[in-house]
């Protein structure tokens, strides 16, 4: 099975893929807009499956099917809520609320995989599809985090967090001030509600606002070293893997 994922945000498009690889599928190829699109679609063998982002950096997805016509099956990851998804009417396998659910996708590619005859042609209504869209949901990320300590409720501002790390099996968020709190959810659910430009996933454990960077090192096997202002307990390490993606977010 070829798959392409479509989705402006490298990180989110990125752990898409992670959580495919782990349901036993390669991801071929990540494209990040309209631009891109048209280019790889005009060069290359159109794929079995794409999950499409509705909203891409410089326009709507739907744009790519106005020009390329494209016979895939297409699963839609999107922030856009049922009902306005309900208007697209497309022959989709089906759509993905963002953040992903792991057994969401799970259930989607099941459902693709149940399909034996072929697909027919998507057919769009495209006035229809941008009037809906003319205030199209803006995404939003975590503002803060609402810790329980004990019978109290603790609100701390995201300006506040130094880095949030997996430790046993629980997710810790460790602040400006020294100190480490446990949190609701896994790192990997985390990540989808931070914000991408502010916050990367530097490893399995470690995910990392940019303004708390204090020093950046060169460490062995090709990777980084991230100095922290005040979280000592383990040494944030850039993983091989993740170490260019790492320096395009530096910008």
């Amino acid at each position: 099975m070829r798959i392409i994922i479509i989705e402006d945000e490298k990180p989110a498009a990125r752990l898409l893929q992670r959580k495919l690889e782990k349901l036993g599928l390669q991801v071929d190829t990540l494209l990040h807009s309209v631009e891109e699109s048209l280019q790889w679609f005009q060069d290359n063998r159109h794929p079995d499956l794409i999950f499409l982002d509705i909203q891409l950096s410089d326009g709507l997805s739907f744009e790519i099917f106005e020009q390329i016509d494209i016979k895939s099956a297409v699963i839609f990851t999107t922030a856009f809520d049922e009902y306005a998804l309900r208007a697209f009417k497309l022959n989709s396998i089906d759509y993905l609320l963002k953040p992903i659910d792991e057994d969401d996708l799970e259930i989607a590619v099941n459902k693709y995989k149940s399909r034996n005859q072929a697909l027919p042609n998507l057919s769009l209504d495209f006035d229809m599809i941008k009037r809906m869209l003319v205030n199209p949901v803006e995404k939003t990320y975590k503002q803060r985090f609402t810790i329980k300590i004990g019978e109290r409720l603790k609100m701390i501002p995201i300006e506040e967090v130094e880095c949030i790390y997996s430790e046993n099996k629980g997710t810790y968020l460790h602040t400006l001030d020294n100190r480490d709190y446990l949190i609701d959810g896994t790192l990997d659910h985390v990540e989808t509600e931070l914000n991408p430009n502010q916050f990367f996933r530097v490893s399995r454990k470690f995910i990392i606002p940019l303004k708390s960077i204090k020093d950046i090192l060169v460490y062995s096997n090709s990777r980084l070293k991230v100095i922290l202002p005040t979280y000592k307990e383990d040494e944030v390490i850039v993983s091989r893997e993740r170490v260019n993606d790492f320096k395009e977010w530096l910008g």
